[in-house]
């Protein structure tokens, strides 16, 4: 066929003598003239700007500045580049049907598209580089193509051609949309002036733009690139070179930070307020707060949802319109029209198969771009309000009353829920929001096209969807219940099993390992049945799911045979076939979403009674600042631009917000008080008076204490001073120092009303020990040291890992008591403050350290800066250094005044101190002995090394792995980032038994290759149907033979989708039992040194958070990736078989899916890991506030610490964001790959002609793939996160146990043995490991029975390694202990271990009764057990106790004191009939008193049993038969300990000497 503009078959073609403009081909010739004008100028532009500044190409983000009208111009764009597609199809379609090709049909319309996408690249280059002049070149284009376009128009409108031909109503559009575009060009000119104006606006980017910080740019790009996450392509791709930090993502923008959203939601709510201010029974709806804060958006997001779920419905109707098309080929003949002007119907245009395979295409893109749309802007606004949210929360605890975290109304509990349950409830529920309006639409929708497909029987299948769906709500209640059991299981089995670990000692020890062991193992079975539930539930689930379509698609296609006289056509079949995949998706995540939409409501409830719980009064001057609002807000209009300053820090733009104008302290004529009260009465919120009738004065600049009995209200005192108690009456008065005073100089450089504040149960931050102390003040090294000193805080700091940089509270090392206690001293006078707060500052240290603090910090350090120090204390001694002493008595003052003053007026009360002071100087002179300190340095320093040494051989471990990757080139590192972990997978998926991993694999391919088979028969059904000209006989046998075989495969259908669902589930569970019992099983009979040298959290860990994966999410994850991988699989197949040609395609297409998946795993993966590391620290910042509410309060810190967790909560925001934009990101791109098959598959099909069943199947299958794609990538990236967990886990199944077995048989041990107690040591030597040193080096001792041996030496001469050696809990590797005729390496572990006594250095209990404290085993009699205790002088004690022997001990025995505890582990040796007893100092942490009870019980009880004292104290070990002194791991000395002294210069000697 010839090829000529106007067409060689029409003579009268180029003829104009009617005019030029009569002729249709110079009309269309003309159009030709603006396009290329556009070409001939952009071109030279675009290619010498790119070439001159390379800058262009590579455009910095903080030039990106939208023109005017920006959004307006891409979306018109892309709208006429569509009319420009259809055009040319028009234009192609209209010129098959001529005898000869006509280019102007086409032509133009071509360079029309070439244009307009030239003009929004040169648009977008102009606009980053931000040189509007240069759009003058598009203003003059739109102008021609607009005046060319009308001429045509005109032109068709006086030939009489009208709408219902295409070509009039595509030029029409293109009319409008030319003038539309021409009018965002003038609207430019005219805001920025840039021609025909004297002077040009100048415009800044936006100013987050301008900080390099901000790398979130999704706001701030171009519209292209916001539909398909374009910018995320270098954060995706570089995670390939090195991993992402969060420096890598940056700050938030400042419309998303969590400052911004916290006041417009604070406004909002405020609103609400003031509308039920005058109903005193309506509180404010929190609901409508949110919705006037963040509607706009869910309404945009819902706009998006209702276009893509539409344009969903293409799909079809798209598949029907082309299956029914090819069925009528054969029937039309292609018909040629004469004229040269033959304008076609839309009718005819869209019967074209061709034109439905490029819309089908064109919907799917939109489709998909609309649905990512709506995902990410419900997941922003989701992220919005969530930190809103956390913000609002966080200023109600800094403002909460005292008295409801102190009364119980508000627990820590409560408050850590709202902050990481209920804010992530309705951060879940918006997200989900837009289905909510959106499925009732799909639903609608649906169920009119299937009607107008099948009618009737369409009702009956769309009935079966609806009388299932409830089903589903079910169970997903169902799975709510069982999982909320599991998770009560697992938490008890978390404490059982963290019990185990603290004393694991005790436990091998004791040899009673294998009892805990069982009862972890009864609670894990409890867990597994619930599990199973939670399985079986599951699995239901994912059944219903994959078995309603099959049924509904049954039921329809049975009615429909029997019930019509027509056949069913296969264009019906498979657009109703996938309508019913539309349908159940939505019926589906119904139930999800009214499980979210209710958890929202309870959600909303709790954090409407604590937004209105009682805040902390008003009237003091102390809350000034406490109760900041950010009122003054209200003036920024501007807030989300131009309020924050980004050059101050945040903090101060904070302050400036919040701080309402203070109330000013009421004066008073006297200078020399600093705080008066008077006639005071306090409440702890109860209404009644705590304290009552107080009148007080605090001197300035001098020491004040207050004593009185154990809970007479001194700390209330305190509190109510500082403002944290209600006050019923009275006042608080805080003296106004005169600042012009020159005695004042000292005081000037600090606040006149700040306070440092120490409370009595010390607070300590998440932070590092220098943080703690300087808490915000600035740093100065002299004061910083005196204060340590002055705390006695050096020797401790010495010991940390990394000294006072060190990270302490719950998350960092934990410190005893007094070590906590001493911080928070230190913190307080560190304070450059006026006045001090001691709130019982030495009542967890011993003698020498409050003498110290006493001296040093007190005396010296606060008098010399003429401090003002209130101190509460027990401390009788101290009342003569006191300046004035305030004494009460059951919430009243009942003396005030110096203690000369007290001397005189009230003899009685200063007679009763004095005896009160000698009864605590004799307590002193035995504390005197026992220094706790060096106990507790010591404690400190055994739970450092270990884990210091543990970390050294980890860091070896690490540099020389460092080294290895430098000498390697980074595509080994790339390498390792990007492989999947299959030997991980293959480890859990075999620890699940190779059965099981069978049937799993067999029944999922085979449900798969029914399901593929259903759909066949159903295409063969349907053509043969239409193929067969039989007799209505022979029709009816074939329609119950197709209607029998087709039933059978649906039933065979339904029952493998249950069977597959189950194993999955089953062999999940099996595969966590088993990973689960040999963990423990491992740990268990770990070596003791793996304990000293592993934190325990880390070995938790694996318990927790490891084992909770491998339970709960690994088995949905594979089950979800199995099947979306076997979907897309068969998918592929199926188009192959139909159309072979198909396959070529299918290379480039597998290649980009390959790359899209292998840069996102590991850019994902990163992604995750820093979403959860970022969430910890906050959840803590919020928890230690809620604990350190009154510190805080009292320094006033609250601007400080609101401005940490804004930080922390931006950090986590940021890190989630990006998360969620790569998702977007991912699916993007593989629903456009899913297009992109779809559209190859359409147009093969189309070319190449099958059987029309077989392309309905093929083109059915390729639209599924675009909805399975994307979960197959993602899955695939869960897992890889998932199976770091069954790493872990597996790592520490490579652990060597402990050698159990001995030579002997147990059966050859004497049932009593060791009767006598002797001991016989030869040569022993002991090492912790085999690569360490010896610690013990050929030591040879005998003991004979019934013998009390003293073991003693300094620090680290191996005394406890001796004890150890004695139940092979360390190698002996050369020489033996022999006890009484055994060498104990020949014996088993268990009967050694269960035939010894020991009580060590810390008293261990488990949670439990005392019975089971006692004797776990239940071997003895209660006559035996109350012996036990009667000896270790319990026995009245624990009679008094509810229950008696069965009284209950809670974890770790903390209902008892240290002493009594450690007389519990006595009795405990007592009870084991043990003729050898080793006490490895064990009176190392117990006060004089019960160490005496025990000194004698092993005199008394134990006169007859061998004893083997490790001594703490070398005084305890006087009176002992023999003493065995150990040096640096020889035996120094061995003798009775008069011999031993008898040598001057001996080591003996020498450690008495200084013990004394």
């Amino acid at each position: 066929m010839k090829a000529a503009f106007c067409g060689n078959d029409n003579a009268s073609a180029y003829d104009i003598s009617a005019g030029v403009l009569k002729n249709v081909c110079f009309v269309d010739a003309l159009n030709l003239v603006p396009h290329v004008f556009l070409l001939f100028i952009t071109f030279p532009i675009l290619f010498i700007g790119w070439g001159s500044q390379s800058s262009k190409v590579q455009i910095h983000h903080n030039t990106w500045l939208h023109f005017p009208g920006h959004n307006l111009r891409w979306i018109l764009t892309f709208t006429l580049l569509f009319v420009h597609v259809c055009e040319i199809a028009e234009g192609i379609v209209s010129d098959a049907n001529m005898k000869s090709r006509h280019l102007h049909l086409f032509l133009p319309a071509m360079m029309g598209f070439v244009a307009a996408t030239t003009a929004i690249v040169y648009y977008h280059n102009i606009e980053t580089s931000n040189f509007p002049k240069l759009l003058l070149a598009l203003f003059l284009y739109w102008i021609m193509a607009f005046v060319t376009k009308t001429i045509k128009l005109v032109r068709y409108c006086e030939d009489g051609v009208t709408f219902s031909q295409l070509r009039f109503c595509i030029t029409g559009i293109m009319v409008i949309l030319y003038g539309l575009l021409m009018a965002v060009e003038i609207n430019v000119i005219r805001v920025r002036r840039y021609v025909f104006f004297m002077n040009p606006q100048k415009v800044k980017p936006p100013e987050d733009l301008q900080d390099l910080g901000v790398r979130f740019l999704q706001p701030f790009v171009n519209l292209l690139s916001k539909a398909t996450y374009w910018w995320m392509n270098t954060l995706i791709i570089s995670a390939h070179k090195k991993p992402i930090d969060l420096k890598a993502i940056g700050k938030l923008p400042i419309a998303m930070r969590a400052l911004t959203n916290y006041v417009c939601l604070k406004e909002a709510y405020e609103e609400q307020k003031k509308k039920v201010a005058n109903q005193p029974n309506k509180i404010p709806s929190i609901w409508l707060a949110m919705y006037r804060a963040f509607g706009r958006p869910i309404l945009l997001s819902s706009t998006f949802r209702y276009l893509a779920d539409l344009l969903g419905f293409a799909g079809p109707l798209c598949i029907s319109g082309i299956v029914e098309s090819l069925q009528n080929r054969t029937d039309t003949t292609g018909k040629s029209n004469e004229t040269s002007t033959s304008y076609l119907s839309s009718q005819d245009f869209l019967k074209n198969a061709y034109v439905l395979a490029v819309l089908l295409f064109l919907a799917l893109i939109l489709q998909r771009t609309f649905l990512q749309a709506s995902y990410y802007v419900t997941i922003e606004t989701g992220i919005n309000l969530r930190g809103a949210l956390l913000a609002m929360i966080y200023n109600k605890i800094l403002r909460l009353s005292t008295s409801n975290l102190s009364m119980g109304e508000m627990t820590l509990g409560q408050i850590n829920n709202l902050v990481a349950i209920e804010t992530n409830q309705l951060m879940w529920f918006l997200f989900l929001c837009p289905n909510l309006w959106a499925m009732p639409v799909q639903i609608i929708m649906g169920v009119i096209l299937l009607y107008n497909l099948l009618r009737v029987s369409a009702l009956v299948g769309a009935a079966v969807i609806v009388l299932l769906a409830p089903i589903q709500y079910f169970i997903a209640t169902k799975l709510a219940e069982a999982q909320k059991s599991t998770l009560d299981y697992s938490t008890e089995r978390l404490k059982k099993t963290n019990e185990i670990l603290k004393g694991i000692k005790l436990l091998k020890l004791y040899a009673w390992e294998h009892i805990f062991c069982t009862s972890v193992e009864e609670t894990r079975t409890k867990e597994l049945i619930s599990l199973k539930t939670f399985a079986l539930y599951t699995s239901l689930s994912i059944f219903m799911n994959a078995a309603i379509p099959i049924a509904a698609v049954l039921a329809t296609f049975v009615t429909y045979e029997y019930q019509n006289e027509a056949t069913l056509q296969p264009y019906q079949a498979f657009a109703s076939l996938s309508l019913f995949h539309i349908l159940v998706t939505p019926l589906f995540l119904l139930s999800t979403v009214v499980r979210f939409a209710v958890k929202a409501v309870i959600s909303v409830q709790k954090l409407n009674e604590f937004l209105i719980s009682d805040e902390i009064g008003d009237d003091s001057w102390r809350s000034a600042e406490s109760s900041l609002t950010y009122e003054s807000c209200k003036k920024h209009t501007g807030l989300h631009t131009k309020a924050i300053n980004r050059k101050q820090p945040l903090r101060h733009q904070l302050d400036s917000y919040e701080q309402p104008p203070r109330r000013q302290p009421r004066p008073f004529e006297t200078d020399d008080i600093a705080i008066k009260v008077t006639n005071g009465y306090f409440s702890w919120g109860s209404g009644l008076a705590t304290l009552s009738n107080i009148n007080i004065r605090i001197p300035t600049g001098q020491m004040t204490m207050i004593v009185g009995q154990v809970g007479c209200g001194k700390s209330s005192l305190l509190l109510a001073i500082l403002g944290e108690m209600q006050t019923l009456e009275g006042k608080v008065l805080w003296n106004n120092i005169n600042e012009t005073d020159p005695s004042c100089e000292a005081t000037r450089s600090r606040n006149r009303y700040s306070v440092a504040y120490a409370a009595q149960k010390p607070w300590l931050l998440n932070a590092t020990v220098e943080e703690n102390i300087i808490f915000g003040s600035p740093f100065n090294k002299q004061r910083y040291k005196a204060v340590t000193d002055a705390c006695s805080l050096q020797p401790d700091i010495d010991l940390l890992p990394f000294g006072d940089q060190t990270e302490i509270g719950e998350r960092g090392i934990n410190l005893s008591g007094g070590q906590r206690q001493r911080i928070c001293v230190a913190r307080a006078l560190y304070q450059n403050t006026n006045i001090v707060f001691l709130d019982d500052p030495f009542s967890a240290l011993d003698i020498h350290l409050s003498d110290h603090l006493m001296q040093e910090g007190i005396l010296k350090f606060l008098q010399e800066d003429k401090r003002t120090l209130i101190l509460v204390t027990h401390k009788l001694q101290y009342l003569p250094h006191a300046d004035w002493i305030i004494a009460m008595k059951d919430g009243y003052v009942l003396r005030e005044g110096t203690l000369k003053d007290i001397q005189t007026k009230d003899v009685e009360l200063y007679e009763h101190w004095k005896t009160l002071m000698n009864r605590q100087d004799q307590e002193l002179e035995k504390d005197m002995e026992t220094d706790q300190t060096t106990l507790e340095r010591k404690t400190l320093r055994r739970a450092m090394y270990p884990r210091e040494s543990k970390a050294q051989l980890e860091d070896e471990d690490e540099e020389e792995e460092e080294e290895e990757d430098d000498d390697d080139n980074m595509s080994t590192v790339m390498r390792l980032r990007t492989k999947m972990p299959w030997r991980t997978c293959w480890r859990y998926l075999t620890s699940g038994g190779f059965f099981l991993l069978f049937l799993m694999i067999f029944s999922k391919l085979l449900k798969h290759s029914v399901i593929v088979a259903i759909d066949y028969w159903l295409a063969r059904w349907t053509s043969m149907e239409n193929k067969t000209g039989d007799s209505i006989e022979r029709n009816r046998e074939n329609k119950s033979h197709h209607v029998a075989v087709f039933s059978t495969l649906c039933g065979a259908g339904i029952v493998l989708c249950l069977v597959t669902s189950l194993t999955v589930e089953w062999m999940g569970l099996t595969a966590a039992k088993n990973l689960h019992h040999n963990l423990l099983n491992k740990i268990i009979l770990g070596p003791i040194r793996f304990f000293d040298t592993t934190p325990l959290g880390l070995i938790l860990n694996r318990f927790s958070a490891d084992t909770n994966i491998i339970d709960q999410h690994i088995p949905p994850t594979l089950e979800s990736l199995t099947r979306s991988t076997l979907l897309c699989l068969s998918a592929i197949g199926m188009i192959s078989y139909a159309t072979p040609w198909f396959l070529v395609a299918l290379v480039p297409l597998g290649v980009a899916f390959y790359f899209i998946q292998k840069y996102f795993r590991v850019a994902s993966k990163d992604l995750q890991e820093l979403d959860d590391s970022t969430q910890l620290p906050l959840l803590c910042h919020f928890s230690e506030t809620a604990e350190g509410l009154t510190t805080i309060r009292a320094f006033r810190h609250e601007a400080r610490f609101k401005q940490h967790m804004l930080e922390l909560t931006d950090t986590n925001n940021i890190a989630y964001l990006f998360l969620s934009a790569a998702n977007r990101w991912l699916e993007v791109r593989t629903d456009y790959l899913g297009a992109c098959i779809v559209l190859t598959a359409a147009v093969t099909s189309i070319t190449y002609e099958p059987d029309s069943g077989v392309l309905g199947l093929g083109l059915l299958y390729a639209l599924t793939i675009t909805n399975y794609l994307n979960w197959v990538v993602r899955n695939l990236a869960d897992l890889e996160v998932q199976m770091g967990a069954v790493k872990k886990v597996n790592s520490f199944l490579t652990m060597e146990s402990e050698n159990y077995e001995g030579t002997m048989d147990p059966s050859q041990v004497p049932k009593d043995w060791p009767q006598e107690g002797e001991i016989k040591i030869e040569d022993l030597c002991v090492r912790y490991e085999n690569n360490l040193k010896p610690v013990l080096k050929h030591v040879k001792a005998y003991i004979k029975p019934g013998q009390k041996v003293g073991i003693c030496g300094r620090t680290g001469s191996g005394k406890s390694s001796l004890s150890l050696a004695f139940f092979r809990m360390v190698d002996i590797f050369d020489g033996k202990i022999v006890i009484d005729g055994i060498d104990i390496c020949k014996l088993p572990l268990h009967t050694l271990r269960s035939r010894l006594s020991i009580i060590l250095q810390d008293p261990i209990l488990f949670s439990g009764s005392i019975r089971f404290n006692l004797d776990p085993e239940c071997k003895c009699t209660d006559d035996r057990l109350w012996e036990a205790l009667e000896i270790a002088q319990l026995k009245n004690m624990v009679k008094s106790l509810p229950g008696g022997l069965d009284a209950v001990v809670t974890e770790g025995g903390e209902n008892f004191s240290v002493g009594q505890r450690q007389l519990f582990c006595l009795a405990r040796a007592f009870v084991r009939k043990s003729s050898i007893l080793i006490m490895d100092e064990a009176t190392a942490s117990i006060d004089m008193a019960t160490e005496n009870i025990l000194q004698k019980v092993v005199m008394t009880a134990f006169v007859d049993r061998t004893v083997v004292t490790i001594a703490h104290r070398v005084s305890q070990i006087l009176d002992g038969d023999i003493v065995l002194v150990l040096s640096e791991g020889v035996l120094a000395e061995c003798d009775s300990a008069s011999n031993l002294l008898l040598k001057e210069d001996g080591l003996f000697t020498t450690l008495v000497k200084t013990n004394k």
